[in-house]
């Protein structure tokens, strides 16, 4: 059975590496598989992903929360609900758990907004099966984040955020992994790349096999 698969946490934790990895294991296993991310998964998303990422404008926090929900909204509905009609697996990089750590926890708009309806709104009825939470210490992904940018990586303009804006978001992703247990696993971000992929590997194998 196809599955939408999210992979989340903190900038640094490792997710993006991972997401490549399962999906070419998956593929190795015969499965039919879309790798996409959020934002900038369709043409439209590519230029909302600029303008919210390049530092060129800073929206303001009801802006920029509403930029994430229009991208998730095209998004599903031009890539992520075809895939899964099509009976592809589809593994995405950040959704609306994303959201909830970002744009309404670390913004601070948690205090004035029920997000629920419009976070299901933007979804339309494409609830991940599964997520994937890699749980790493902000000084960890900061020092990989640095490390990134030694390499000739640029930062976005979320990179550059104050470390209290991380240490939110962080805070943010734990509250969302234990109202959600049965959805989503926390992996240990802090280990191996390959001890990751093996535990991922073994979780998504069980699935295969039911």
């Amino acid at each position: 059975m196809n599955q939408l698969i999210t992979f989340e946490g903190a900038d640094g934790c490792g997710k993006s590496t991972q997401l490549q990895l399962t999906t070419a294991w998956l593929r190795h296993q015969g499965k039919q598989v879309l790798q996409t991310k959020q934002p900038g998964g369709t043409p439209l998303g590519v230029e909302i992903r600029r303008l919210l990422l390049s530092g060129e404008f800073t929206p303001i926090p009801e802006c920029e929360l509403l930029m994430f929900l229009a991208d998730r909204a095209q998004h599903v509905k031009e890539v992520i609900q075809p895939a899964l009609q099509a009976g592809v697996w589809v593994l995405c990089d950040r959704y609306s758990d994303s959201t909830l750590a970002y744009q309404l926890a670390a913004r601070g708009l948690d205090e004035k907004l029920d997000l629920t309806a419009m976070l299901a709104f933007a979804e339309a009825g494409c609830v991940p099966h599964q997520t994937f939470w890699f749980d790493v210490s902000i000084e960890t992904a900061m020092l990989r984040l640095e490390k990134r940018q030694q390499s000739g990586e640029p930062s976005n303009r979320l990179d550059d955020e104050a470390m209290a804006f991380h240490q939110r978001v962080h805070q943010a992703f734990g509250y969302i992994y234990q109202a959600n247990q049965e959805r989503m696993i926390r992996l240990d971000a802090s280990a191996s790349i390959e001890t990751i992929q093996q535990q991922i590997q073994q979780i998504i194998q069980k699935k295969i096999r039911c």
